[in-house]
C-alpha cells in the first residue's frame, strides 16, 4: 500500500491534466489505420497463461488476429517490423471490474452534473484507460453502450467494453440513490435514476426479468445485479440481503435464455450464498464471507471477482459518514477474503472498482500491482490478463467480441504490450505505463509505439 500511495501522491495532480490529454493524443494518432500486417521481432514472450517468460522469438499479426509464433520469422515485405529488442511482449491487461461511466467524476458530479458533461469525462478516460495498457474491460455498471459503440466505430480510442448496462438493484438497495421524496414507486414504472440507464430497481420476478431483458436489448455482455448492501449507496446496510432468492432465479433464468449470466455485487456470506444458491455465476467482492462460503463457492465451480480495495478509494466519502464506516468494514475483511480464495483455490479475477476518483483511475496499474500482497508478480499478470479472459468468455454468444482474449498464442485477438522491462520480475513497470509500455496494441491496430 505504501507503494500504492506513492503513485497517488506523483499521480493525482495531473488527473485532467491537459497536456497528458495532448500527449495521449498524438500517441493514439495511428488508431484511424486499419489493422494490417505487423511483425513483432526479438521479443520475448508472456503469454497470459503460463507464468514464464519465453527466450527470444517473434510474432507476426495479420489483422486483428495473432497468426504465427516462432523464431526468425521470414518477413513479410508488407509488413511493419517492430524490433522488440529482447524485451517482453505480453497481453494486453483486462480490468474485470470497471465503471467506464463513473470512474472519474466525483459522486456528487454523477447525482448533479449534466450527463454530457458526464459522457464526455468518461470518453476522456476511456483512452487514458487504454494508454495504460487496459485493452479490455468487463464494465459491472453503468449506461456505457453509447461509449462502446463509440470506441468500437472508432470514434475515440479506448478499451474493449463488455457491458453489463444499468446495475439492477431493488428498492433501498445498493443502486437505488432516490431520496424519500421519489416514493413511491408504481410498479413497472422507472425512477428518475433509472431514466439515465445507469441503474434499475426492480421489486418482484416478473420486474427482475423486465429489467434484465431491457439490458440485454441494449446489447449487455452479462447482467450485474447487487445481491446485498453497498458501500456508497446511502439505503443500504452492509449486512442487508436484498433480492429474493425467486428474484435472483428470474434474473439467471432470463440471462440464460439469452446465452449469458449473471453476476452479483454481495459483501457478506448470506448474500453471496443465496446468490450462488440461485445460480449466479460470478460474485463480485465477497470481502466479508466466511470459510463455509468459500467452500460452497468452490464447490459450484462460481467465480469470485475481487478486488484489492486501495485504502484511498474510501477517500470518496467524508470522515464519520456512514458510507466511509461501510468502507472501512469492507476493507478491513478484504484480507481474510484474498487468504479463503487462496485455500480454497478460487476461479479468482482482479478488478479495480475505482469509483468517483479520476486520481485513483490513474493508479489502475498500480492497484494491479498491489496484488503481490497475496500473490507472486507471474500469478498477477496471470490473472489480469489469461484468468480475465477466460471470464469474458461467461458471455458466450452474447461476446461482442468473439475470439481468445488475454493470451499471446496462434489465433488470439492481437492485444498487445511491449514492455520495457520484465513485469513477472518487476511489477511495478505496470504502474508506469508511460515509461514501461512501448507499444500499445489493441485489435491489430497500433495505438503507441515509442521508442
Amino acid at each position: 500500500m505504501a507503494f500504492l500511495a506513492s503513485c497517488m501522491a506523483a499521480g493525482s495532480a495531473g488527473a485532467h491534466d491537459f497536456p497528458l490529454a495532448a500527449q495521449a493524443a498524438q500517441a493514439v494518432a495511428p488508431a484511424a489505420n486499419a489493422p494490417g500486417m505487423v511483425l513483432f521481432r526479438n521479443v520475448r514472450i508472456f503469454d497470459g497463461k503460463s507464468g514464464r517468460v519465453s527466450g527470444p522469438s517473434d510474432v507476426l499479426v495479420r489483422g486483428n488476429r495473432i497468426e504465427r509464433i516462432g523464431v526468425s520469422l521470414a518477413p513479410d515485405p508488407a509488413a511493419r517490423v517492430i524490433d522488440g529488442g529482447g524485451r517482453v511482449l505480453m497481453p494486453g491487461l483486462i480490468d474485470a471490474h470497471w465503471h467506464s461511466m463513473m470512474a472519474a467524476p466525483s459522486l456528487g458530479a454523477i447525482l448533479n452534473g449534466d450527463q454530457r458533461y458526464l459522457t464526455a469525462i468518461a470518453a476522456a478516460e476511456s483512452t487514458r484507460t487504454l494508454m495504460r495498457g487496459f485493452t479490455s474491460v468487463r464494465d459491472v455498471g453503468g449506461n456505457a453502450f453509447g461509449l462502446k459503440q463509440a470506441v468500437d466505430e472508432g470514434v475515440l480510442p479506448g478499451p474493449r467494453i463488455y457491458a453489463s448496462g444499468a446495475m439492477i438493484s431493488v428498492t433501498s438497495g445498493h443502486g437505488d440513490f432516490r431520496q424519500a421524496g421519489d416514493l413511491p414507486r408504481t410498479m413497472g414504472a422507472p425512477g428518475p435514476t433509472d431514466l439515465e440507464g445507469d441503474t434499475a430497481i426492480a421489486d418482484s420476478p416478473d420486474e427482475v426479468r423486465m429489467r434484465v431483458r431491457e439490458q440485454l436489448m441494449r446489447g449487455a455482455a452479462q447482467i450485474k445485479l447487487t445481491a446485498g448492501g453497498g458501500v456508497s449507496s446511502p439505503h443500504s446496510p452492509l449486512d442487508a440481503i436484498t433480492f429474493t432468492p425467486a428474484e435472483l432465479r428470474a434474473a439467471v433464468e432470463a440471462a440464460g435464455n439469452w446465452g449469458t449470466y449473471v453476476t452479483v455485487h454481495a459483501y457478506t456470506a448470506a448474500a453471496v450464498r443465496e446468490a450462488v444458491e440461485a445460480g449466479v455465476k460470478v460474485i463480485e467482492h465477497g470481502s466479508l464471507m466466511d470459510d463455509a462460503t468459500a467452500r460452497l463457492i468452490a464447490q459450484k465451480g462460481v467465480w469470485l471477482s475481487i478486488q484489492p480495495f486501495p485504502r484511498e478509494l474510501g477517500n470518496a466519502f467524508p470522515p464519520g459518514s456512514e458510507e466511509r464506516a461501510k468502507f472501512e468494514e469492507v476493507f478491513t475483511g478484504n484480507n481474510h477474503a484474498y487468504e479463503l480464495a487462496r485455500k480454497h483455490r478460487l476461479k479468482t479475477a482482479w478488478g479495480t472498482d475505482v469509483l468517483f476518483s479520476a486520481a485513483l483511475a490513474a493508479q489502475q496499474g498500480a492497484i494491479l500491482a498491489s496484488l503481490t500482497r497475496w500473490y507472486t508478480p507471474a500469478e498477477a499478470l496471470v490473472m489480469a490478463t489469461g484468468t480475465n479472459g477466460e471470464l469474458l468468455q461467461l458471455s458466450g454468444k452474447r461476446n461482442p467480441y468473439p475470439g481468445t482474449i488475454g493470451v499471446v498464442e496462434e489465433g488470439a485477438l492481437a492485444d498487445l504490450l511491449l514492455v520495457d522491462g520484465d513485469p513477472t520480475v518487476d511489477i511495478s513497470l505496470v504502474a508506469r505505463p508511460e515509461q514501461s509500455f512501448k507499444v500499445i496494441m489493441k485489435d491489430g491496430v497500433v495505438y503507441k509505439d515509442t521508442p
